[in-house]
């Protein structure tokens, strides 16, 4: 009898250490409690939603070092082939859906940055700023920023101000290492990134969730305030944005979903995670949709408004041919009609990054 119970006692403990070692290997230690613990804030009572969709595109014509001429072939490509699919689509107020370009500050190209103005004018989206850097220093990034934000408002009329005059913008960071969050400090070198953000005009982040990386916050599924600690990963936790509560001298991070998928299982036990990013590798569906909703991202206190935050890299030609080829935009927009526009107990909204930002403002701001 004692034989069989440190059998199975010896048995428990290699299979917990094998599942943390699974654990450890997608980074899933660093918020996988945060989400068994948060569970209850993924529960709603509302009677009618109003669902915000935002679609945060990592936007790199220069990714792997093509040449000028195949950078703008895929960004005249792009253009063209969006608004065709992009104008058969509409949200419950019949608006058009929304395409936010985080454009790379080191891959300027005076002739990209027009094609985009044109299609942002005609209704299709907006542009607010992306930026790779390894080893850099809060100086060059205060400059660095400072300089992209002015060139984008001077030579395209990009950005907005605030009710001072000052230019302000919204951010993703390069590589998911914001606030130099990468354990090996590569990809950034800034450890008071969220203090230089704010003081050159930035006001939201949306450069989470990164998972699998291991650059992910413990803080998952929220839109929250981050401020400045003073060392590394700073927005790893924070304050939940509740109505009523805005701050000035705190920096917004507007998250997107990241969930365990269940129905989609690896070796039929591990669920896969659900990290809120259009790829070739992940396409829409109507499955991925209700996860978005499930995770519930919301202000405190306005419970019947959720903001689902999408993320892509769209010029990476396994996406855009996904997007395109494989009817990626016309397969997601179409799930979410099914899901929330044709339905009486929701509202579809189809918003900028700069427009979720705005509506989570108007609703903390009360």
């Amino acid at each position: 009898m004692m034989f069989w119970l440190m059998l199975i006692l010896v048995g428990g403990l290699i299979g917990l250490f094998g599942l943390w070692g699974i654990l450890k290997s997608r980074h899933m230690d660093i918020w996988i409690a945060s989400y068994i613990r948060t569970r209850k804030l993924r529960q709603s009572n509302a009677r009618h939603k109003h669902i915000y969709v935002c679609l945060a595109d990592h936007y790199e014509p220069y990714f792997n070092n093509v040449t000028q001429e195949v950078a703008r072939g895929l960004v005249d490509n792009w253009v063209e082939q969006y608004r065709k699919v992009a104008s058969q689509f509409s949200d419950s107020n019949g608006r058009p859906p929304q395409h936010s370009y985080f454009y790379p500050e080191e891959e300027y190209d005076e002739y990209v940055l027009q094609q985009i103005q044109k299609i942002c004018e005609d209704g299709f989206g907006d542009v607010d700023i992306h930026l790779h850097h390894d080893n850099d220093t809060a100086e060059n990034l205060e400059k660095t920023l400072n300089g992209f934000k002015q060139l984008l408002n001077e030579k395209h009329n990009l950005l907005r101000r605030n009710e001072k005059g000052e230019l302000i913008y919204g951010f993703i960071h390069g590589n998911w290492a914001l606030d130099n969050s990468r354990p090996d400090g590569r990809w950034c070198g800034v450890n008071n990134e969220i203090e230089v953000l704010q003081k050159t005009g930035c006001v939201y982040d949306m450069t989470m969730p990164s998972a699998p990386s291991d650059t992910q916050t413990k803080t998952i599924n929220q839109i929250y305030w981050a401020e400045e600690k003073g060392h590394c990963k700073s927005h790893d936790t924070g304050e939940r944005a509740k109505v009523g509560k805005w701050y000035q001298d705190k920096l917004l991070m507007i998250q997107g979903p990241l969930m365990l998928n269940w129905k989609n299982r690896k070796f039929g036990v591990i669920p896969k995670i659900e990290s809120s990013e259009l790829s070739g590798d992940a396409p829409p569906g109507l499955s991925r949709v209700k996860l978005w909703e499930a995770a519930n991202i919301c202000v405190e206190g306005a419970e019947e408004h959720v903001f689902i935050k999408l993320h892509t890299h769209g010029l990476q030609p396994k996406n855009s041919q996904m997007f395109f080829e494989r009817n990626g935009f016309f397969d997601l927009w179409s799930a979410l009609d099914k899901s929330f526009k044709n339905k009486p107990e929701y509202t579809l909204h189809y918003v900028s990054a700069w427009e979720m930002y705005e509506k989570v403002k108007s609703l903390v701001e009360k």
